[in-house]
């Protein structure tokens, strides 16, 4: 992991990388289709990256074969943590509904409050555990598809071969979210553009925890 920090300069080491970023962020106009062809480019970018060729993929819609299997899995777990969530909220709703008509219990509105709390915290703490597990689903979905992706034993598995490994790609992957997010508040539509290269961004963190974990493994 010694040169993840250059996720954040490597896009630009490719001389055309201004045009295939802007070509990507117009494809991620495109609803659905462009998120799923944005995961299928960082793919081929992280190909790139294990031929030792620091340059980014050409910049088309040719990806979407390789994305949908990555973007079925996130969706996977994206509703298992919204599901996990929801299980503890809608009682808090419920009881909370059923306290707002005539005299309210006090018991009952304190555990509707402390439901809503726990619920929150869940959806919070599991969208975070997410985070830091992305470089192993993502790379056990690209190589055993869909169900390598979901086979959660699997993907802790490789989490826990090296922890410290696991935690900067997770802290340097929550980096690129937030340049992701920078084009909302620079200029609004630039959001595209700063998506596009929080995937390259992506890709660079992807391998370099590939790595750190094979050096572990080899340890």
């Amino acid at each position: 992991m010694d040169r993840v920090t250059d996720a954040f300069s490597w896009p630009v080491r490719d001389s055309e990388w201004l045009t295939k970023l802007l070509i990507i962020a117009l494809i991620l106009l495109i609803p659905i289709a462009g998120a799923i062809n944005g995961l299928g480019w960082m793919l081929a970018t992280l190909d790139r990256l294990r031929a030792g060729d620091e340059t980014l993929a050409p910049a088309n819609l040719s990806y979407m074969g390789r994305g949908i299997r990555l973007f079925v899995v996130n969706i996977v777990y994206g509703l298992g943590v919204a599901l996990i969530a929801a299980a503890i909220y809608v009682p808090a709703l419920l009881i909370a509904a059923g306290q707002s008509q005539g005299s309210a219990n006090p018991a009952l509105v304190s555990l509707a409050i402390v439901l809503s709390l726990l619920a929150f915290s869940v959806a919070t703490l599991g969208t975070l555990a997410l985070n830091f597990a992305l470089p192993s689903i993502v790379l056990a979905t690209d190589r055993d598809g869909i169900p390598g992706g979901l086979r959660v034993s699997a993907v802790l598995r490789r989490s826990r071969i090296n922890v410290a490994n696991t935690l900067i790609a997770g802290l340097m992957l929550i980096a690129a979210g937030f340049v992701g997010s920078l084009g909302i508040v620079l200029c609004g539509i630039g959001v595209l553009f700063t998506s596009a290269y929080a995937l390259a961004m992506q890709a660079w963190i992807i391998r370099s925890f590939e790595l750190g974990s094979a050096a572990a493994k080899a340890a």
